[in-house]
């Protein structure tokens, strides 16, 4: 059977990507395959980084090698060999830059069918030239307006926000959406240069003045002689003049850092292009109609009307819109089937959370009728309420019975349960996991002691009965009106742990953005999200929780490094000095095979240790700076147990789960629930005093329950602290453990956006209109009936 081409396993052998102990395995084709395991365990290196990348790694070497050279490719996997592998697709979590063209109709590929149905069965104005498709497209040069190139918004400014506090000098700041620093001192010397006053008052001014300083499109060249301190040298040099309004709309425009995007933001409106009057679309596309409505009206309707109105429309033009109105329709049902019903093809992919995106890949895929190949998915429940899993499993089934096998590495205990198969990587994370404990039907996972995952699909206990906190003031917001909250008003219980509920796109994330630092009782606000602590190797674990400068100190103070003089920054292989110029401090180099992917090769002077010898002959207690690096978190405990500033640090990355991470893992490694924690241990690690609001956002996603327990055991720390959290959350076990919810709903959308219920777990779990009330009852079990 093994070389048989009818061969029904996919078997492999000698897996060892990441923390894979050379891992032999073998699982169906043609059937539901769940991978599992606690949080590093290893279970997406055995989905994704091995049995995904070498499927992807076979269809390349197919692809001429010309084409080759365009295709962004992965290096192959360590493994010895796979067999029986079909050809693969992969719809992960990730998402690619924010894009405010990108949208719900061009993720799913509807906008291309609903604008084919305007161009060939839309009605037009008498005499009007029939239109190509591409010119009812606002990303297009055909089909954008030229008002807002195709953004549906102008963004605009005036005096009142650039310049907030009129009293003051231009030397003073008057100018608020100036950058600071040397840009913003450049800027003023530049005004100076140009003979403007600007040591009077603001609104002393001359208006003709004002008006050049802050909106002119002028951009002169001056020169400009600088006053600084008196020790320094002073050299003139050429300064440009840009106006506040013309820096402000460029940084919001054009900068890729969200802080700067931020903070260009609060200094412009927002409205409608009164050109196209937010339609996006050149006049003449917005003239063509269908069943009565322009393209952009319908882009607008939540899908779910938009179905209806395409299924009752009977027009007059035949076959042609016959054919498709019904293709439409029939696409629309697959993405209303799980439950995404509330979007409008319109709505930016920005704003969607990242199970939103997911779901919205996998309708696509089930309209594709690909049959004989593995889809590979990352947690398609994440971001899921209980309601919307059943639809879920639904889609899973017919993408199987479609002729697919379905590998999903899944924490949700409703999908494990509906798997055909299991595959339990274990037993616990990093070099402690990287082994299979288990391949077979779930119930044969009840038989192997050593599996984290057993015991909650097995041998669940009901909720322990405790005291609920009382609250011990009240933070309350609103009224609200955003996305699909309607002037909503909400109140937020101070000392406790607080969940927010509902199906997705009831407004949640929406509601929980409210809280902000001005609001009365917050006194200090914390967010923890589950953006990545950095984009490159260069940060690590390390850098972002700031054990890196205790251990550069640490080996700064040594006997050798004093007698040769080192500095910390010898100990940084981010700068020139210690870390080694052949690699520039990353450890490896970058091999290009021109018609074959890049590949990565240890540096071959440090070979993987980032430092120049001479850094690495000294020595902290017999280690070098890069072997620190390499120590576990648990080892590094015991290592640093007698240096407090260390020592603290190290224990709240144990406390939350985080001992099997390398010192200097790179970010790039991480997933998002580790990223989230060791923010949540950067911020635990503050000795902090007076009160601090916590907020959370479905903190709970990529862990394991067994993760989930430790993360919880934290969070109500933090609350017997005397701190608040505000957890939004889908899990029903940590909503059950919660003193008080907050439901939106009753659905997602326009059907959503209001609170329903409100109070301790229990009172919440017996509301009627509520959708979580029932799937919180179960959670809740004898206690919630009680």
């Amino acid at each position: 059977m093994h070389d048989s081409p009818h061969d029904p396993y996919v078997r492999v052998r000698g897996a060892r990507e990441h923390n894979l102990a050379g891992v032999d395995v073998d699982i169906p084709r043609d059937a539901l395959v769940v991978f599992t395991g606690v949080s590093g365990s290893g279970k997406s290196s055995l989905a994704f980084g091995t049995i995904y990348a070498e499927a992807q790694r076979r269809y390349f070497e197919s692809v001429a090698p010309y084409a080759r050279r365009l295709i962004h490719q992965v290096g192959a996997p360590a493994v010895g060999e796979i067999t029986g592998l079909p050809p693969a697709v992969s719809l992960e979590q990730r998402r690619s830059s924010p894009n405010a063209r990108s949208s719900v109709g061009t993720v799913t590929t509807l906008s291309n069918s609903l604008r084919m149905l305007f161009s060939r069965a839309g009605r037009y104005p008498e005499g009007a030239e029939r239109l190509d498709s591409d010119a009812f497209s606002p990303n297009t040069a055909a089909g954008a307006c030229p008002s807002c190139h195709g953004l549906g918004r102008v963004h605009e400014t005036g005096e009142e926000l650039l310049v907030p506090e009129p009293e003051l000098s231009i030397r003073q700041g008057a100018i608020a959406a100036w950058p600071g620093a040397w840009q913003g001192k450049n800027l003023r010397d530049v005004l100076d240069a140009l003979g403007y006053d600007v040591d009077r008052p603001w609104r002393e001014l001359d208006a003709k003045d004002r008006e050049w300083i802050l909106f002119t499109d002028e951009q002169p060249v001056v020169t400009v002689h600088p006053v600084r301190d008196a020790d320094r040298i002073q050299r003139p040099y050429q300064g440009t003049y840009m106006s506040a309004r013309r820096y402000v709309l460029r940084t919001f425009s054009d900068s890729k850092s969200p802080t700067l995007r931020a903070k260009a933001e609060r200094f412009l409106t927002s409205a409608p292009c009164p050109v196209c009057g937010g339609g996006r679309l050149r006049p003449e596309a917005l003239a063509v109609t269908f069943a009565g409505r322009t393209i952009a009206e319908l882009a607008s309707l939540p899908l779910t009307e938009l179905s209806g109105l395409l299924s009752t429309t009977r027009s007059g033009d035949g076959e042609t819109a016959r054919v498709l109105t019904e293709d439409l329709v029939a696409r629309i049902a697959t993405v209303t089937e799980l439950g995404l019903g509330y979007l409008g093809l319109d709505r930016a992919t920005p704003t969607l959370s990242n199970g939103e995106l997911q779901r919205l890949r996998l309708a696509t895929q089930l309209r594709s009728g690909l049959f004989g190949v593995v889809y590979v998915l990352d947690e398609p429940s994440a971001g899921l309420h209980p309601a919307d899993t059943e639809a879920l499993l639904v889609v899973l089934d017919r993408l199987k019975a479609a002729g697919n096998s379905v590998f999903v590495v899944e924490h949700h205990l409703d999908v494990v349960r509906h798997a055909d198969w299991l595959v339990d990587v274990g037993p616990l994370a990093g070099v402690h996991g990287g082994r299979v404990l288990h391949s077979g039907p779930p119930r044969g996972l009840a038989d192997v002691e050593a599996s984290a995952t057993r015991r909650f699909l097995f041998d669940r206990k009901p909720v322990p009965e405790r005291e609920v906190r009382a609250p011990v003031g009240w933070l309350r917001t609103g009224p609200i009106t955003r996305h699909n909250l309607r002037a909503v008003d909400a109140a937020f219980p101070v000392g406790v742990l607080t969940a927010v509920t509902g199906v997705s796109g009831s407004g949640k994330s929406t509601l929980v953005g409210a809280l902000t630092e001005e609001l009365s009782g917050v006194g200090r606000l914390v967010t923890v999200d589950q953006r990545p602590i950095g984009r490159t190797p260069r940060s690590n674990l390390a850098t972002y929780t700031g054990l890196f400068d205790v251990v550069r100190k640490l080996f700064t103070e040594t006997e050798e490094a004093g007698a040769r003089g080192y500095k910390a920054g010898r100990f940084s292989f981010n700068v020139p000095g210690g870390r080694c110029e052949t690699c520039q401090g990353e450890g490896f180099v970058s091999v290009e095979l021109l018609f074959l992917p890049s590949t990565y090769a240890p540096c071959p002077d440090c070979h993987g240790a980032r430092y120049n010898p001479e850094t690495l002959e000294v020595r902290l207690r017999g280690l070098t700076i890069a072997e620190v690096l390499d120590l576990t978190v648990e080892a590094a405990a015991g290592f640093f147990a007698d240096t407090p500033a260390a020592a603290r640090s190290l224990r709240t990355l144990l406390d939350v789960g985080l001992g099997y991470l390398r010192l200097g893992q790179p970010a790039t490694e991480l997933s998002g629930g580790e990223a989230q924690r060791i923010k949540l241990a950067s911020e635990l690690q503050r000795l902090r005093r007076g009160h601090t609001l916590y907020v959370l956002d479905e903190p709970t996603t990529g862990l394991h329950p067994a993760d989930v327990e430790v993360l919880m055991s934290q969070l109500h720390g933090l609350v017997d602290a005397g701190h608040s959290v505000v957890v939004v959350e889908h899990d029903m076990d940590v909503v059950a453990t919660a003193d008080w919810v907050l439901d939106l709903g009753p659905g997602g959308g326009e059907e959503g956006g209001r609170i329903v219920a409100t109070g301790p777990p229990e009172r919440v779990a017996r509301a009627a209109e509520s959708r979580t009330a029932p799937y919180l009852l179960r959670a809740l079990g004898p206690a919630g009936r009680s």
